[in-house]
């Protein structure tokens, strides 16, 4: 457990003068207040005000920033005036909720992002033209991509994964997967880090789900185990083959299926996520499953042969970066352990793409389409008591609130999400 006094030292240590104290609201947006070290004590004491909340910072959080200079990060908390966890801030209703069901999720957000740069006439183009997995596009990032790595080493965060992605200038940049909170922590460093490093070297990013249109858009997968008393609850022991999903697996999937339409609001939060989940694009449009099939909107990956149960996961794919991650573990985790309570049945997996089937094979299998919409999506979520009780009244009521809001301020033609997205992702 890191104390209030080792994080005073490592700021002295490392010569910080300037500590960013921060949290994710539910438009998705990291926001908070900065301190002067000087100050820190107090901060970590009583926290920070911020309107009728007061911003907390989490001390296990605490990390030096390699990318600004003599400066610091802390996750935090909202509380209310009163010193309680506030029901509305989503990273303190995660943490309600895990210690509530016993269960520590082990997760990675598989994050997509174009670099791109603006062209003379003040046009913003991708950065490249590379092609999908192809050698001139780990060139021509290279010198920012080593020290995007570098500087999430040195915040703790290992490269799990990295190679060019589908579009021009498209990158896939995936960090070791995180127990808990950690991961929804690790994944807010994570784009932070992204995007000041490409900035230090003239390079614009942008994690928004369509940035350039008739191009592939960004996706988020969420890769996602369960975990009690130190065993994988998805896991089958006695199972052989590349997919050791057991019955409470299975069920899990079955959970998430049910409560997809109402996830997708979570996962999916603006009005643009909706131009991206279409079929065709390895976004998963449909409410299915299957083995290593990307265009279900729950794959289960193939097992590594030397570590199959801490390899034993699903991933939802209907999900991108303008997602608050904290909400989207939180009720991703709901989902599927009301599958297992519930013992619900997925049916069988499907090893095709659902879009290539008729209507009525659709409807044959169970397979429905998720939402074309964020309106559809924020009332699958209204209707869904599962995720509400998870959430908590007041969170639930306040996101539904904020993203109606979104929805009702875009324009028929997305103009206003679209000025809003450059902005904040």
């Amino acid at each position: 457990m890191t104390t209030p006094a080792a994080v005073r030292q490592r700021v002295d240590a490392a010569d910080v003068d300037l500590v960013r104290i921060v949290f994710v609201n539910n438009s998705g947006v990291p926001r908070g207040r900065v301190v002067d070290s000087e100050k820190l004590p107090g901060a970590l004491e009583r926290g920070v005000p911020a309107g009728e909340v007061r911003v907390v910072p989490d001390p296990e959080t605490f990390t030096v920033l390699p990318y600004a200079d003599r400066a610091g990060l802390l996750l935090a908390d909202l509380h209310t005036l009163d010193g309680d966890p506030w029901a509305a801030g989503p990273r303190a209703q995660l943490k309600r909720y895990l210690d509530e069901v016993d269960a520590v999720p082990k997760m990675a957000f598989e994050s997509e992002f174009y670099y791109a740069r603006e062209t003379d006439d003040g046009e913003r183009v991708p950065f490249d033209d590379s092609t999908c997995f192809a050698t001139d596009g780990m060139q021509s990032a290279h010198d920012v991509v080593l020290d995007t790595v570098d500087a999430l080493k040195a915040q703790g965060m290992g490269l799990a994964t990295y190679y060019p992605e589908y579009g021009p200038g498209q990158q896939e940049l995936v960090i070791d997967h995180g127990t808990g909170v950690e991961a929804p922590d690790n994944h807010v460093r994570f784009k932070e880090t992204v995007r000041a490093v490409a900035a230090d070297h003239g390079i614009e990013v942008s994690f928004r789900p369509t940035p350039f249109a008739e191009m592939p858009g960004n996706g988020c997968h969420v890769h996602l185990s369960l975990w009690r008393d130190g065993e994988n609850v998805l896991y089958d022991p006695a199972a052989d083959g590349p997919y050791r999903l057991g019955e409470a697996g299975r069920h899990f999937v079955g959970g998430l299926l049910e409560h997809a339409p109402a996830l997708v609001a979570v996962t999916a939060p603006t009005v643009e996520s909706y131009d991206r989940l279409v079929p065709g694009m390895w976004a998963s449009a449909f409410a299915c499953w299957g083995h290593d099939n990307r265009e279900a909107a729950v794959r289960v990956p193939s097992v590594s042969r030397d570590s199959p149960e801490a390899t034993t996961r699903v991933e939802f794919k209907p999900t991108d970066n303008t997602a608050n991650p904290y909400l989207a573990q939180l009720a991703l985790v709901a989902a599927g352990i009301d599958g297992i309570e519930r013992e619900l049945d997925p049916g069988g997996p499907l090893d095709r793409d659902p879009g290539s089937l008729d209507d009525d094979e659709r409807a044959a299998r169970g397979i429905e389409r998720l939402p074309t919409t964020l309106s559809e999506a924020l009332d699958a979520l209204a209707d869904d008591d599962v995720i509400a009780e998870a959430m908590g009244e007041q969170l639930h009521g306040s996101y539904l609130e904020v993203k109606r809001s979104e929805w009702e301020q875009s324009t028929e033609d997305g103009e206003w999400e679209s000025e809003y997205l450059d902005r904040a992702f």
